[in-house]
């Protein structure tokens, strides 16, 4: 029986059809004594390079005939002639498939012949007879000469005209061409095998070869050739003695070589033993192979006195037979030691049955006699030597069934089974089974050899198994582990799956380890790349398997396994790896859990490159978090926190603030390290980050702080419920308020659920009720943690954000939530009493603190915009509203009145804007600007209309901002007027009702054309500017008919200008919006009306201003009149074509008609193109 490599063992069917057969099984009957013919034999000949003599070795009437009766006769008489004799005559005679067969026989009787398993392996001796041709005596046979014997049949020398009737015989050349290149390359190839054996064996003398001995002295360098010779063997060794993860190793380091075929170590010679059987031989001198026979080059047909087998010289017949009988006498010890195995552990099952029957005597005293009558009655079954032993005697084998001497037998003779015993299974528990005898004289011996003639096969490994049948749950294990590893490869992969129950209960339970292991293999390898659902499957059985054997064996069986595929190519493969880790933590022993789980899915998560691997392995390094108890590995989980939180998947990510950060601060709860060392942590970091930004803030780990950060908030709230004065009094009992739906924000996992965390809803909600009278009544003394929150984590942030660059709206987009988070999930209570109070102390909103000669710097940054979108906006109730109003107005009038900057005005109205919801509640904070008496609060209400109008819908647009800026456009400050521009010009970039167009565009044309603003600098400016950044995207028509003209004024106006300040100032403007406008689709009207003839009147000011513009224009200038060129000749040709294919249509049409009127005539179809006469 073949014994089934687990790392032979394919993940297709594909890989399956390229193993070799393991076994030739043949069928013989009783009577005939020559084996039949091997089936799918890789070494048989085919018909085209074997003569017939070969072929059909039964019915030749010449020398294989009379060779097959010496086979006979010498399997008769082994005292006259040797197997090795019979074998070398075969060989000799050159009758292969004879020879083959012989070796097949010896094989599986357990002898096998050195001559035949050298030929056999050695792929030169193939070669040398499919390349020489053969020799008279084989080339005629039964059926005549055959024709090219030595070569053999391809697609390309394949002759199919010499089988047809009509064949073209001059083809016959080409083909004995291609035959004789073909033989000539294989004698080519034998010869170069030949001469690199001949060289290599060439190198070290025969005679140092004798006397070598292993001292460093003698020893030389080692040659290629042998050592891709000793790779081979050392490789074989360790994937035989089970050492898996060695031998992969050493395969890797070895890439260059093919470890699964001896050829590739390019020798022509035979595979030696393994390396167990030269060490055993080390100290006897082993016989080379030249000194036998060499059956790969064969012997002169000369030297053989017609086909009579010559016996061989008497020293090597003794010597041969003496192996012989040392190979017989080996191998009956063998099945010597198994018997005596499986008798010794027979004699321990029934001293244990007995000492159970002794057990039961007193409880069962009928049984126990019964049973006693049972043992007398039946003497089989009271000798434990009388039981096969076969498989520890737990098999009912039906190939040794003995027939009973004499007729009197008592019945209970017959049975084989053993006595049932009342400690086993219901399958032990059945009656025994009882068969009626004939009433015949019959001899034993008679009846045996009649009952032989039933067809049963029993020498295969299949026929084995199923000639015994178990009788007990060890004994199917037994079977089981022996029979899926060969069921497996041959089930559909898409189906494979229905195994995974059998080949984990067979783990489970199977007695030995390295059958276990096996299976495990089997279970990781089952399917080549596995889905969601087939690895959920394997996950559960894994489970299963864990909570059956316990700690120990998971970290023996299943950890090797997973470490053995961390690499594997698929992604399937490691994604079930990493899932594996997560699911076995919670059944592994805790130092494993901590220590090489760890590192495993640690080096998993810094180098596997698939987004889904790395996912998985944040999912199990939280389940790993979970059940860690080891102090010491806090730094390691917050590194790989960190690690986690900068992979560039967004899936990683999203799994770290999922998964990992709630596990992770859970943990940490436990280890009163949450407010001490976590958050300040990550507190620092920030800070340090912003340190380091002074020229250049990194946002994304800013980002990524921050998103920690707020993945704290739910576990931090818990803290500090948790430990709070009221939490010993919080009670179940009574009707507890469910929780309102908006009280907390929506959580992003399960795991930042604080009914979670605390434990249940009704818990949470009893504790807010605490939590809030606590607040609004008794206040914060003796609340460490919520103290920590208030005097330490608030100060920190609110002067963290202080420090922020106001013009980054990513970073005022960040912090914003995160107060926003942190205010509702901490309550509405501690929002108004904890958190505005701080912020409203740094801003001092007052107006007596208003000085219109400085600014307040504070106001300046993000401190703002933070504050007013993160917590103002928390509640959205009328108070809430209004405060948020106020606070706006408020601002709005300190920076206008001080002439500061409005940029934190300005991040405060984009991040409000955002949100429809704020768009009234913005619209009536700036209206407040539009009425107030300051014409510096009207300036700065004008320029957020700017802001506001791109995201408001067109209505409000048309009801509440154009009215309010046509009023600020009739504005007594010119300044103010000049401050609407700006709106006016987004609203003709964004909005398409034409009645606010024309409102808008005659607004403009009267900044343009009214005689008052002739001589306004500044309006012509902010015009210049907004033409520039709104020209492009306006409407086409808009912008030929309004924008395009007007720049032509100007610039032309702008060449009589005498101030030279003035005249650079919008001659700089007019470049930009040039610039602009240049790469827009531009009617060649307007460009020849007003775009050119603008560019050379702003070309006649840089020339005289900025000579280095100069140039640029002059290029501009001429790019655009040679795309008037292009556009004239293509206007002609394009009239051509027009006119071109007219006519060629008229032609198409009359051609078509006429076609039509033909019938199928030939002759009419050629008058069509006769010309008129």
């Amino acid at each position: 029986m073949a014994s089934v490599n687990p790392f032979n063992l394919s993940d297709s069917e594909e890989e399956a059809e390229r193993r070799p057969n393991e076994t030739v099984d043949t069928e013989r009957s009783p009577s005939d004594g020559a084996p039949g013919p091997p089936h799918g034999n890789p070494f048989s000949p085919s018909a085209d390079t074997e003569p017939p003599m070969l072929s059909s070795n039964r019915t030749s009437p010449g020398g294989e005939g009379s060779v097959s009766v010496a086979v006979t006769s010498a399997m008769a008489a082994e005292t006259r002639i040797s197997v090795d004799g019979i074998a070398a005559q075969l060989l000799r005679d050159q009758y292969i498939l004879t020879a083959l067969e012989f070796h097949t026989e010896l094989l599986e009787t357990g002898r096998e012949l050195p001559r035949l398993r050298d030929y056999f392996s050695n792929p030169g001796n193939f070669e040398r007879q499919s390349g020489t041709p053969p020799s008279k005596d084989q080339v005629l046979g039964p059926g005549g000469p055959l024709n090219r014997a030595g070569s053999i049949s391809t697609l390309d020398s394949l002759d199919f005209a010499r089988y047809s009737d009509d064949g073209n015989r001059d083809s016959d050349e080409r083909v004995v061409v291609l035959e004789f290149e073909l033989r000539k390359a294989k004698e080519t190839i034998h010869a170069l095998r030949a001469n690199l054996t001949q060289a290599a064996e060439s190198e070290v003398p025969s005679q140092e070869r004798k006397n070598y001995k292993s001292s460093a002295e003698i020893q030389e360098s080692i040659r290629p050739l042998e050592k891709r010779a000793l790779n081979f063997l050392v490789n074989e060794y360790l994937l035989k003695s089970e050492y898996k993860l060695s031998a992969i190793t050493f395969s890797d380091e070895n890439d260059d070589q093919d470890f699964e075929l001896w050829d590739d170590v390019g020798l022509n010679i035979p595979k030696p033993p393994d390396l167990l059987q030269l060490y055993r031989n080390c100290g006897t001198p082993l016989a080379s192979p030249r000194d036998t026979a060499d059956v790969s080059v064969g012997v002169e047909l000369a030297d053989l006195p017609g086909n009579c087998i010559d016996p061989p010289k008497k020293p090597d017949l003794s010597h041969q037979q003496q192996t012989e009988v040392v190979q017989e006498l080996e191998y009956q010890i063998s099945l010597l030691n198994t018997e005596k195995q499986s008798l010794a552990e027979q004699i321990k099952k029934l001293q244990s049955e007995i000492q159970t029957l002794k057990r039961t005597v007193s409880y069962s005293p009928p049984s126990s006699l019964e049973l006693g009558s049972q043992k007398t009655s039946n003497p089989f079954s009271t000798d434990p030597l009388s039981v096969p032993p076969t498989d520890n005697g737990q098999y009912l084998d039906i190939r040794g069934d003995s027939v009973p001497e004499t007729k009197q037998d008592p019945p209970s003779a017959q049975i084989i089974s053993q006595p049932p015993t009342q400690s086993h299974s219901k399958l032990k528990s059945r009656p025994p089974v009882k068969f009626d005898q004939p009433n015949r004289k019959l001899s034993p011996a008679f009846q045996q050899a009649l009952l032989s003639f039933c067809r049963m096969c029993t020498d295969s490994r299949l026929g084995a198994e199923v000639s015994r049948i178990a009788d007990s749950e060890e004994s199917v294990m037994l079977m089981l582990g022996r029979c899926l590893p060969h069921i497996v490869p041959n089930v559909l992969l898409a189906k494979r799956e229905e195994l995974i129950p059998l080949i984990l209960c067979t783990a489970c339970l199977h007695p030995e380890p390295k059958e276990r292991d096996q299976l495990l293999h089997i279970l990781f390898n089952l399917i080549k790349r596995p889905d969601d659902e087939q690895r959920q499957m394997i996950l559960t059985g894994c489970v299963a398997f864990a909570r059956h054997v316990g700690p120990t064996r998971v970290e023996a069986e299943l950890l090797p396994q997973c470490w053995e595929q961390i690499n594997h190519k698929y992604p399937e493969r490691r994604l079930l790896v990493a899932e594996s880790c997560g699911a076995l933590a919670p059944y592994l022993p805790r130092e494993i859990r901590s220590s090489l789980v760890l590192s495993m899915l640690q080096q998993m998560l810094a180098e596997d490159k698939a987004d889904m691997v790395r996912e998985a392995v944040v999912k199990s390094l939280a389940i790993i978090m979970g059940y860690i108890d080891d102090p010491d590995k806090y730094s390691q989980g917050f590194e790989l926190m960190l690690l986690s939180l900068g992979d560039p998947s967004e899936r990683v990510v999203s799994a770290v603030h999922q998964v990992f950060i709630p596990a992770f601060a859970a943990w940490t709860t436990e280890l009163g390290s949450l407010q001490n060392t976590l958050i300040p942590s990550l507190l620092a970091r920030i800070e340090k980050l912003l340190m380091q930004g002074e020229h250049g803030l990194d946002e994304h780990k800013l980002h990524m702080y921050l998103s920690a950060l707020q993945s704290l908030i739910p576990p931090l709230f818990a803290v500090v419920l948790q430990n709070a004065p009221f939490t010993s009094r919080a009670q179940l009992n009574g009707d507890i308020p469910a929780i309102e739906v908006t009280r907390f924000p929506r959580p992003a996992s399960p795991l930042q659920d604080v009914a979670t965390i605390i434990g249940s809803r009704e818990m949470l909600s009893a504790l807010l009720l605490l939590y809030d009278y606590q607040l609004e009544q008794e206040g914060t003394t003796g609340w460490d943690s919520l103290l920590w929150v208030v005097n330490q984590l608030l100060p920190q942030l609110i002067e963290i954000v202080g420090r922020i660059n106001v013009s980054s709206p990513t970073c005022v987009h960040e912090f914003s939530r995160f107060f926003w988070r942190l205010c509702r999930t901490f309550g509405k209570i501690f929002t108004n009493t904890k958190v505005k109070p701080q912020f409203q102390e740094i801003l001092r909103l007052s107006e007596v603190d208003v000085d219109t000669s400085s600014a307040n710097d504070i106001l300046c940054k993000a401190t703002v915009p933070i504050y007013a979108t993160g917590v103002l906006t928390c509640y959205n109730q009328d108070e809430d509203r209004k405060l948020l109003v106020g606070f706006l107005e408020d601002v709005m009038t300190t920076l206008s009145l001080s002439r500061a900057p409005l940029d934190s005005l300005k991040a405060s109205f984009v991040e409000l804007g955002a949100n429809p919801v704020y768009h009234e509640l913005l619209l009536t904070v700036l209206w407040y600007g539009v009425v107030h008496t300051s014409a510096l609060v009207r300036c700065t209400a004008a320029r957020m209309f700017e802001l506001l109008v791109k995201g408001v819908n067109e209505t409000l647009v048309a009801q509440r901002v154009v009215p309010a800026l046509i009023t600020l456009s009739s504005d007594p400050e010119i300044s103010v007027r000049i401050s609407t521009i700006p709106a006016f010009g987004t609203i003709m970039e964004t909005v398409t009702q034409k009645e606010l167009l024309e409102r808008v565009k005659m607004q403009l044309a009267s900044f343009l054309e009214d005689p008052q603003y002739q001589d306004q600098h500044s309006l012509h400016i902010e015009i210049i500017r907004t033409f520039g950044r709104v020209g492009p995207n306006a409407e086409p028509r808009f912008r030929d008919e309004f924008v395009l003209p007007h720049l032509h004024k100007l610039a032309l106006a702008n060449n009589s200008q005498t101030t030279e300040i003035k005249r650079i100032d919008v001659a700089t403007q007019l470049f930009e919006a040039y610039s602009a406008l240049s790469c827009c689709f531009i009617s060649e009207e307007v460009m020849v009306n007003h775009f050119l003839p603008g560019l050379r009147c702003l070309r006649t000011d840089m020339e005289q201003l900025s000579p280095e513009h100069e140039g640029i224009l002059s290029s501009m200038i001429k790019e655009c009149e040679i795309k008037i060129e292009n556009r004239g000749m293509a206007d002609a040709q394009g009239s051509m074509s027009i006119a071109s294919s007219l006519v060629g249509e008229d032609a198409k049409t009359k051609f078509l008609s006429k076609m039509g009127q033909l019938t199928t005539s030939g002759a009419m179809l050629a008058n069509v193109f006769q010309r008129k006469k």
